[in-house]
């Protein structure tokens, strides 16, 4: 049962009507059907890969083919590297980093992983048979000038167009920002790390 009065609902289903009359007619004002797009998560906050490796697991469901290049993180395992690779031949995924700079502590290192780690994504984008790549944390290394701004965002730009690419990091460059079609920046709110939680399986690996 509902305590609304008629005319509140008469004015609500009117509200819902001109709402929906705004939508369809955004919705009907796109054009292009397919485009490949450059995403970038980044930001302060929690999530940004979690989110890149939820659209991977939505481009499997459709049986499309990812690729994944981690260009800090190490070899240890995680959940979503798990899980996805139980997909076989219909994920590529490659973990060259060596760890973040202040754990290698060691600049000419980094920068060799990470260009490695930039000719693995060319040759995963390079695949006509790949729907999305995902480079995890290039951000990272973009801002530690491991590798060339100028290439990368070029690369990108200049990529098939119906491939998708997300990357992910903190601290985007202005340039990528620019040359992206869809850019999240996820915000610090509250962070349980703070309050001295450790890093949790399932949660943060």
């Amino acid at each position: 049962m509902t305590d609304e009065k008629p005319d509140e609902t008469a004015r609500h289903r009117a509200k819902m009507e001109k709402r929906k009359a705004v939508q369809d007619a955004e919705v009907a004002s796109k054009t292009i059907e397919k485009k490949g797009l450059l995403i970038v998560n980044t930001g302060p906050g929690k999530g940004k890969s979690t989110a890149a490796f939820g659209l991977a697991l939505r481009m499997v469901g459709y049986g499309r083919k990812v690729g994944v290049v981690q260009f800090i993180k190490g070899a240890w395992s995680t959940g979503e590297r798990v899980v996805l690779e139980k997909f076989g031949d219909l994920v590529a995924w490659h973990t060259m980093g060596e760890g973040f700079t202040w754990e290698t502590q060691d600049k000419a290192r980094d920068i060799a992983a990470a260009g490695k780690a930039w000719e693995k994504a060319r040759a995963l984008m390079a695949d006509p048979e790949m729907a999305l790549v995902v480079l995890d944390e290039l951000n990272i290394a973009l801002r530690y000038d491991y590798l060339p701004l100028d290439e990368v965002v070029e690369t990108l730009k200049n990529r098939r167009p119906d491939l998708h690419v997300v990357v992910t990091g903190r601290n985007a460059k202005p340039e990528l920002i620019e040359a992206a079609d869809l850019v999240t920046e996820m915000t610090l709110v509250k962070h349980h790390f703070a309050a001295g939680v450790k890093a949790q399986e399932g949660i943060e690996f």
